[in-house]
């Protein structure tokens, strides 16, 4: 299963250098200049999860496979692109077809780089973006409900659900809000999710420092501004990276990429981060398989059952599921071998309503 997060933005705020820095590549052209990025670059980007080397130990093998999610860069957006601007229509098509967004919001001051806007003011470029969306989300909003006005008269049950709810709709990005923050119950969510609108995806911001800013971004007032506007006006969260940084990063080994964090006075990569955040912003979670053979991390959605969860690996596993023999992780690595959690009666034996938690080590038992 891999889910696609879209990295969007304005021109020139350091989205290709971020694509290059999480899927490690040189794949998008970053240059000076706005739309540097045509097509959107697609890359496959794999999930920081310490765990994983933990259980290495424990089951003593070479091979480690951990999760993934598709990351892609799409193209600069300008003010007017719900009508049409810069490459408005081709920037709208792509953002529909990702399942989350990754907003990247300039929070560094540099004579060199231009602005589109001619000066860095991070919650300005939020609210660009977002009332294009709005407005996109609009215009398609209030054809469909034309459309569907017609079949609710003539007493069509599907039209009159879907009305009720885009009537629900239109007041709140009447007001510049986005479909997200729109109240729904169980099954208006449902209507909502095929109407396919832009503002109804989960967003996340990245607030691209520079690289000598990173340790103290915290305070760093444009961080300060996303943060507390991310919060109060979207119900999201934002999280700090460094654009440059992470492309000094993309040649360096594992062991020397710590060392060049450290002398900044840094932990993680603001990349690690931002993929993580962006994992759990899809409502993804993570299982593992640990053998000799190789350790595996699996990814599920939030709220999976064991036989979804075995579904990941075959279909066959999902098809003939009897049973998982489950142990948490936590409980793994204080035992430190399998014999151990299994002399402690650590491992449960688990049915088809059981629902898996993330970081759970799971063994199905299935019949083809």
């Amino acid at each position: 299963m891999t889910l696609k997060a879209g990295i969007v933005g304005l021109p020139n705020v350091g989205k290709s250098t971020l694509f290059n820095a999480v899927t490690r590549t040189q794949k998008a052209q970053a240059a000076n200049y706005p739309f540097c990025t045509i097509d959107p670059n697609v890359g496959i980007v794999t999930v920081p999860d310490d765990r994983l080397y933990v259980l290495q130990k424990i089951a003593k093998t070479n091979v480690v496979i951990p999760a993934t999610i598709e990351f892609v860069d799409i193209a600069g957006l300008v003010k007017g692109a719900a009508t049409g601007e810069g490459l408005g229509n081709k920037f709208l098509s792509h953002i529909r077809e990702v399942d989350a967004i990754v907003q990247v919001v300039r929070c560094f001051e540099d004579a060199d780089i231009h602005h589109v806007s001619g000066t860095v003011d991070p919650v300005r470029d939020i609210e660009i973006i977002t009332t294009e969306l709005v407005l996109a989300d609009l215009e398609s909003v209030q054809k469909r409900l034309d459309k569907q006005e017609k079949q609710a008269k003539r007493g069509d049950k599907e039209a009159i659900a879907e009305v009720a709810v885009m009537q629900k709709l239109m007041p709140v990005l009447d007001q510049g809000k986005p479909a997200i923050l729109c109240e729904f119950n169980a099954e208006e969510k449902v209507i909502a999710k095929g109407l396919q609108l832009l503002t109804d995806k989960a967003t996340i911001f990245a607030c691209n420092v520079k690289d000598n800013e990173l340790a103290t971004a915290d305070n760093n007032p444009y961080v300060q501004k996303v943060r507390d506007y991310a919060k109060t006006h979207l119900a999201c969260e934002a999280v700090v990276i460094s654009a440059q940084i992470e492309s000094d990063l993309v040649d360096l080994s594992p062991e020397d990429c710590k060392a060049f964090l450290l002398d900044l006075g840094v932990q993680e990569s603001g990349v690690g981060s931002l993929i993580k955040a962006t994992y759990h912003l899809l409502g993804l979670r993570t299982y593992f398989t640990a053998g000799e053979k190789e350790v595996r991390a699996w990814t599920i959605h939030a709220g999976d059952t064991a036989p979804k969860a075995a579904g990941v690996i075959h279909t066959d596993f999902e098809r003939g599921f009897i049973k998982s023999e489950t142990v948490s992780y936590e409980d793994l690595v204080k035992c430190g071998s399998v014999a151990v959690a299994r002399e402690k009666g650590l491992y449960r034996i688990e049915g088809k309503e059981y629902v898996v938690e993330d970081g759970d080590v799971l063994h199905f038992r299935f019949s083809v």
